[in-house]
């Protein structure tokens, strides 16, 4: 190869821009892969601090909970207590935080008029409260939220279309009590 490379003919030109297109192509998938991380990890982090703000919503309910002997987000209601969650506003946040446009369903991050940059989709809450008076009160469940929501990134290669990255991100908070 060294020696094809060497040779003064002119053989090796075709080979010199084998070499470089090939480069060009490594990059390109390269750049791609890069931008998926990035895009994936910014939906993930925005995800988590809306899910951090919804539980922090629910501060007032738990902290009642806490001064009470209970640890949850509870009201006391006549003679009994009943479940008191705030799931808030997290297409909302989202939309505002990330900069993204309502279309159908979803959440999208428009580039033109008809092109985006990712989607937003099937957006699953979960609040989890904690048990009213509980028997074993260090095991038991802590006051948290889940959130589970569906990524899609187009991708393309050469100009051509390829089919679409879905990803399921999941993300996680939970109230503690620093006291």
């Amino acid at each position: 190869m060294i020696r094809i490379l060497k040779d003064k003919k002119g053989l090796s030109l075709p080979l010199a821009v084998a070499i470089v297109i090939v480069l060009v192509m490594i990059m390109a998938v390269i750049s791609q892969y890069i931008r998926l991380n990035i895009i994936t990890k910014g939906v993930r982090d925005a995800l988590q601090s809306v899910i951090i703000a919804t539980v922090n919503d629910n501060y007032s309910d738990v902290y009642h909970g806490v001064r009470e002997g209970y640890a949850g987000g509870y009201q006391p209601f006549g003679g009994t207590f009943t479940p008191s969650i705030n799931h808030g506003d997290v297409w909302g946040r989202l939309e505002k935080l990330l900069g993204l446009k309502r279309s159908g369903g979803n959440l999208v991050k428009a580039i033109g008029s008809n092109r985006y940059e990712f989607k937003l989709s099937d957006l699953n809450i979960t609040v989890h409260n904690t048990p009213i008076a509980p028997s074993d009160p260090a095991n038991a469940q802590r006051f948290k939220a889940d959130a589970v929501i569906k990524l899609e990134v187009p991708l393309s290669f050469a100009g051509k279309a390829l089919p679409p990255l879905k990803v399921t991100l999941k993300v996680s908070a939970g109230w503690v009590n620093k006291f």
